[in-house]
């Protein structure tokens, strides 16, 4: 059976020396922020998904979720329940707005808190993320009236919530969309038309789930220009938020999935369902964009969280298994046979497992700082300069971050042998979780074009070439110092390759795009590699001044130390790798007609 302990101590760690909670304490919200109060959210909500979500992870797999006849949603044994203690405690509350009855926490709190849930049962962690995402875009773009009537039990989480992007026809392609929106007579909406994949869509966990949907009014373009953002509660809600009759949506069937099975992954059918227009006709893809870009920072978290979880057992797995002998000689001569960490393969897919998961960590947490700095920094350049970084590095947290947690959960699962391919050990439903994360929410195919096509460029490149000031910046500080001359100059290098890629992109991106999309995803990984080889330089730093002071767990500063040097080492020389990619170009990728990719089968 699987096992799993919230990394507390190296998330308190990174919040003290890679964020610097204590430095924004004149930035609203993070007054609250108190080094004992972040204690208290680390350690009881690392208690909470612990005792109450992950003992059901196993089985929620197992069971998963039941539609009836009559189109309702059953949830796995003990959701429901858990659900209830998870609203009672308070804990989907953290970081929302304190007007509808959050607690304004800032976002970097309340992410380092879904992370462990994300660990300890990801299907279940959906249902409250999927309503979070539909917050953001009503406190945006909502009305008055819009927010009062549903935020409060939104925020609350006595109401669910979710986003309907997908239809049969279209996915990335939203202009693709049919569903549509006819206007009536009192103001509202007739909203007819088939989601599909939608995740949380119907379940018994709360008494209403307010859909947010995008839909096409008369007249509208067919193109992403034509689309509109509407709220379609599924159980009517009146002006005090008293409940109401059911509206004409339900759930046509429950998508049969390869992972993630505790949570509800929905048909939704509209039939004539009435809906209100979120903001202003015609611009929902504006609207959209804030959910998905809530999103994909979550879905990148996703990456980590599972990860991390499986990363844990596989070191379990490698301290109590014993098979063969060390290279060496026996580590262990009075045993039978030496355990696992004596094999170098092994201890390479752990010490990546490590170095990942704790480099993501930190670049997840300060991407989340960069949320709150941009909304509620006091200085207009300081905002910026937050949205400029985590616009940027959006695609990378989501790309990166997936495609190494699913990365990691499988060579986790290669750690256990024969052993990990069977379900009893729990290894395999992390690898089947973990997949979806690279598809959903934008493709990481779709996320590196993003990055290339739409953040590199935009605003002349403020974006990336302050990256790269703020790399050069912190390398020159730190190959003063002893501890960090080694890792520095490592990045260094990293950062010299992102910056050719970039310019080679500029040279030959116009002569033939495509050149731009057959590199887009090696550029990505280039942009992660630095990315979380800042992190990682910055946590060397803290690590070293630290241990020199005799402050904090000597042990714990070496094992960052040493794991910052694997990272050196071991990861960041595939930039080089990735970079000449880059530059071989589309004209291979291109040159086959499709009837050739069969013509060796026929």
């Amino acid at each position: 059976m699987p096992q799993y302990t919230p990394p507390v101590r190296d998330t308190r760690f990174v919040l003290e020396n890679v964020v610097g909670l204590d430095r924004y304490a004149n930035v609203p919200g993070f007054g609250a922020a108190t080094p004992d109060t972040v204690d208290a959210v680390l350690e009881e909500g690392g208690r909470f998904v612990a005792e109450v979500l992950f003992p059901l992870n196993l089985s929620g797999d197992q069971e998963g979720c039941t539609r009836h006849a009559d189109g309702s949603v059953t949830t796995p044994a003990g959701f429901k329940e858990a659900y209830a203690k998870f609203v009672e405690s308070g804990w989907g509350t953290l970081s929302a707005p304190e007007a509808f009855g959050g607690q304004g926490m800032p976002h970097v709190v309340s992410t380092a808190f879904q992370e462990y849930m994300i660990s300890a049962n990801m299907a279940f962690a959906m249902y409250p993320g999927l309503a979070h995402g539909a917050i953001a875009a009503l406190v945006v773009k909502g009305s008055p009236e819009q927010q009062a009537k549903y935020l409060p039990k939104m925020v609350s989480g006595e109401w669910g919530g979710t986003m309907n992007l997908t239809e049969p026809q279209c996915g990335t392609d939203l202009g693709l969309i049919r569903t549509r929106a006819e206007p009536q007579a009192d103001g509202s909406y007739s909203i007819t038309g088939t989601k599909i994949f939608i995740s949380a869509g119907e379940h018994d966990l709360t008494d209403n789930i307010i859909h947010l949907v995008l839909a096409k009014t008369p007249g509208a373009p067919e193109s992403s220009k034509g689309i509109s953002l509407f709220v379609v509660p599924k159980v009517m809600v009146g002006d005090d938020r008293s409940l109401g009759e059911r509206n004409a949506v339900s759930c046509g069937s429950i998508e049969h999935k390869m992972g993630i099975h505790g949570n509800s992954t929905c048909v939704m059918n509209y039939d004539g369902a009435t809906g209100w227009l979120v903001g202003d006709e015609m611009k929902g893809l504006a609207a959209m964009f804030i959910m998905m870009n809530a999103a994909r920072l979550g879905v990148g978290l996703q990456g980590l969280g599972l990860a991390e979880v499986a990363y844990q057992n596989a070191v379990q797995y490698a301290h109590d298994r014993r098979q063969g002998r060390a290279l060496t000689g026996p580590a262990e001569p009075n045993e039978k046979a030496d355990t696992l960490f004596v094999h170098p393969d092994v201890r390479r897919m752990l010490m990546e497992g490590k170095a990942w998961t704790e480099g993501l960590r930190a670049l997840c947490l300060w991407g989340a700082l960069q949320v709150d700095l941009e909304h509620a920094a006091p200085d207009d350049a300081d905002r910026q300069m937050a949205a400029d970084l985590i616009g940027l590095l959006t695609p990378v947290i989501k790309g990166v971050g997936t495609d190494k947690g699913y990365e990691i959960a499988t060579t986790s699962q290669q750690v256990y042998g024969g052993h990990g391919y069977i379900a009893e050990w729990g290894m395999e439903q992390y690898v089947r979780d973990a997949r979806i994360a690279q598809i959903y929410e934008g493709t990481n195919g779709v996320q590196a074009m993003d990055l290339v096509g739409r953040k590199l460029a935009a605003n002349g490149g403020r974006a990336v070439q302050a990256l790269f000031r703020i790399v050069g910046e912190e390398v020159a500080a730190a190959k003063n110092v002893e501890a960090t001359v080694a890792f520095a100059t490592a990045l260094e290098r990293a950062n010299s390759e992102l910056q050719t890629a970039t310019m080679w992109f500029m040279a030959n991106g116009m002569k033939d795009p495509n050149n731009v999309g057959a590199g887009a995803v090696s550029y990505m990984h280039v942009m992660g590699i630095v990315a979380v080889g800042l992190m990682w330089l910055r946590m060397a730093a803290a690590a070293a001044r630290l241990k020199d002071a005799g402050e904090g767990d000597a042990a714990f500063m070496d094992a960052k130390l040493v794991t910052a040097r694997f990272f050196a080492e071991r990861v960041m020389p595939e930039a080089g790798a990735l970079r000449r990619k880059i530059e071989g170009g589309a004209e291979a990728i291109m040159a086959l007609p499709p009837e050739m990719f069969m013509a060796a089968r026929a």
